[in-house]
């Protein structure tokens, strides 16, 4: 493709990409409005979120090989497809446990969108001049992270629209997203006699994935760390993915390529992927939580309150990205943006109920910062050391891995965080002799904070508020693992070239390590 036919593509890739990130960014603003409107709980507060990220997270090197397999431009329409289906169930849904099954659908959509933008732009563009093109990818990531909480703020407090439009929004998006790339998108997918197509492989991921995940979810509060719910669950994911490793050596056509993930760059890339998944996703969800509910500002105030972390976004994956297109290196920039998202996250770290607002965006601004110069650099890491006809898989295992993170963070530090506020509150409510009966007792488990007593009312802010920067501490301790990962990645050249030379492609195969 020529580099005006490129740009053209381009436009509706980044569009279908803001869809997706659009669609997370709305919700997130705006759900504590909507827990309270479903009558929901802090557990299905955090579920809204796990339960999309989960099947993003399970299907993404499912979608990724699918990529390698068939034809590009057509999976990505079907993505479209099931992302707007799915959006417009989440906004008629009914009840909290509805909303939940319809976000996990809208997050097999989800990632598939995000996966399947990296691999169609990997296949037009070389790694070198990618790190450009990355910068746009990190300018639109930003534009709808910030345009994202800012509507759903103002969607959730106009009456005449209510939450609901906060999930048919997206719909016009996905519509324009498919027409344009209907016209624009010509890439062409060499047609293959011998596809196989891991299906037990897939199912023993997904499988074991999902189940670890609930457990995550549910120990410590639904059931004790030593119980025998803890050694069926925790148990049985780690043998579900043993066999789906074993599997995977097996195959001819594995869905997580071992021998790329099991080399040094690509394993440590995937390590730092992983950790900054989890603090960034972990503890940026509750950032909205902690505005609306530790500080009682309105959803819009909070979507404007998070614009310093999404500037910091903006910018840097904008001008790293030239840079890193400019220079050939990734690993310089990878390093400063981890340290400074390592940094970012202590600050937080320190934040309670009464933390000064400069204070707190300063902060924001340096996790915004941090992730825009690490995270789509650490993708481009490992395509620049696989050839084009593993770049769906290996573009799927990264961005996998990367979503994990972020489940996990989610899942952990919701769970931490409703301990945490539970407990808080009960000894808020006992130092102000206020005896644990009626409001006071569904106080830790409500989001509805308007509808709760004055005197509760205060209790349940605070502890809200000083339990964020507990939750803030863990992730900052989730970052320290990605940047020694990222200290031993070995610096190298992205190569000018679309795909690597078949003679090293070939000696490579039989040397995994």
């Amino acid at each position: 493709m020529t580099h005006r036919q490129i740009l053209e593509a381009l436009s509706g890739l980044l569009l279908v990409l803001f869809v997706a990130m659009i669609s997370a960014t709305i919700v997130s603003v705006a759900l504590p409005q909507i827990i309270g409107a479903l009558k929901g709980s802090q557990s299905q507060y955090t579920w809204v979120v796990t339960a999309s990220l989960l099947a993003s997270t399970a299907s993404t090197p499912i979608w990724g090989k699918l990529a390698d397999l068939f034809d590009k431009k057509l999976l990505l329409q079907i993505a479209i497809v099931i992302f707007m289906v799915a959006s417009l169930a989440c906004g008629f849904a009914q009840n909290t446990g509805q909303l939940i099954a319809f976000r996990a659908i809208q997050g097999l959509g989800m990632g598939a969108l995000q996966i399947l933008t990296q691999v169609v732009i990997a296949a037009m563009i070389s790694p070198k001049e990618r790190g450009r093109y990355n910068g746009y990818l990190g300018a639109v990531m930003a534009v709808a992270t910030v345009a994202g909480p800012l509507i759903g703020g103002l969607i959730a407090e106009t009456s005449w629209l209510g939450w609901r439009w906060c999930f048919f929004i997206a719909v016009p998006f996905t519509i324009t997203a498919f027409v344009l790339l209907a016209k624009t998108l010509n890439i062409r997918t060499a047609r293959r006699s011998d596809v196989s197509i891991d299906y037990w492989g897939a199912t023993l991921i997904a499988a074991g994935v999902s189940i670890l995940l609930i457990w995550v979810t549910f120990v410590g509060n639904s059931f004790e760390w030593s119980s025998w719910q803890t050694l069926a669950m925790a148990g049985g994911g780690v043998v579900l993915l043993a066999l789906a490793t074993w599997v995977e050596s097996r195959v001819r056509e594995p869905i997580v390529p071992l021998h790329v993930i099991k080399r040094r760059t690509p394993a440590l890339a995937i390590l730092a992927s992983l950790a900054v998944g989890m603090a960034m996703f972990g503890g940026s969800v509750f950032l909205g939580q902690y505005f609306q509910i530790g500080r009682g500002y309105g959803p819009t105030a909070a979507g404007l309150l998070t614009i310093p972390m999404m500037i910091g976004v903006l910018f840097s994956s904008t001008i790293s990205g030239r840079m890193v297109s400019k220079s050939g290196q990734t690993k310089p920039y990878i390093l400063a943006g981890l340290i400074v998202l390592l940094a970012g996250f202590a600050g937080l770290a320190t934040i309670d109920h009464e933390t000064p607002i400069v204070l707190i965006s300063v902060y924001m601004l340096a996790v915004g910062i941090g992730v825009g110069m690490s995270m789509q650099n650490l993708v481009l890491v490992i395509q620049n050391t696989v050839p084009l006809r593993e770049i769906g898989a290996a573009s799927g295992a990264v961005t996998f891995f990367r979503s994990l993170g972020g489940t996990v963070g989610v899942s952990v530090l919701g769970a931490v965080l409703a301990n945490r506020v539970a407990t808080s509150i009960a000894e808020g409510l006992t130092k102000a002799g206020i005896p644990l009966t009626g409001d006071a007792a569904k106080a830790g488990g409500s989001l509805n904070i308007a509808a709760l007593p004055e005197p509760i009312k205060e209790i349940v802010r605070a502890a809200y508020g000083d339990a964020t920067g507990h939750i803030f501490l863990i992730s900052a301790a989730i970052a320290v693992v990605g940047l020694i990962a990222a200290v031993f990645l070995k610096p190298a050249k992205l190569r000018d070239s679309l795909d690597l030379p078949e003679q090293p492609a070939k000696q490579e195969a039989p040397t995994p390590a």
